[in-house]
C-alpha cells in the first residue's frame, strides 16, 4: 500500500466499510481528528490513538506507520493476531491450539 500514515488509515477504513464517524466512535476519537490524520501532513497522533486505530483496522502500528519492513496487510493482521494470542492465559491458548489442530486434521 503506497502513501503515508494518513493514506493507509483511509484505505484500510474504506476497505473495511467504515465511515469517518464509525472509526472515530470505535476509537474514542472525533470525526475531525480522524479526518486530520487522513488528510493533514504530517499527522501526529498519540501512541494510544494510533494503537486503537490499528486495532480497529486489524493491523499493527508498525504497518500503519510504514515500519513493517515491507510487511503486507495480511502479515500485519497475522502479527497482530499472534500478539493478542500471546496475551491470553495458558488455558485459552490451549483451546485455540486444539481448534487449529482440529482444522489440520480435516485437511
Amino acid at each position: 500500500m503506497a502513501g503515508g500514515l494518513g493514506a493507509r488509515i483511509k484505505e484500510l477504513r474504506k476497505k473495511r466499510g467504515l465511515t469517518l464517524d464509525q472509526l472515530a466512535e470505535l476509537t474514542g476519537s472525533s470525526k475531525s481528528y480522524i479526518w486530520e490524520l487522513e488528510n493533514k501532513a504530517p499527522p501526529r497522533p498519540s501512541a494510544d490513538k494510533l494503537s486503537k486505530i490499528a486495532d480497529k483496522l486489524g493491523v499493527t502500528i508498525a504497518y500503519l506507520i510504514d515500519e513493517g519492513d515491507g510487511q503486507s496487510e495480511e502479515e500485519a493482521a497475522d502479527a497482530r493476531f499472534y500478539r493478542n494470542y500471546l496475551k491470553k492465559d495458558v488455558e485459552t491458548r490451549r483451546k485455540i491450539q486444539k481448534m487449529v489442530d482440529l482444522w489440520d486434521d480435516e485437511e
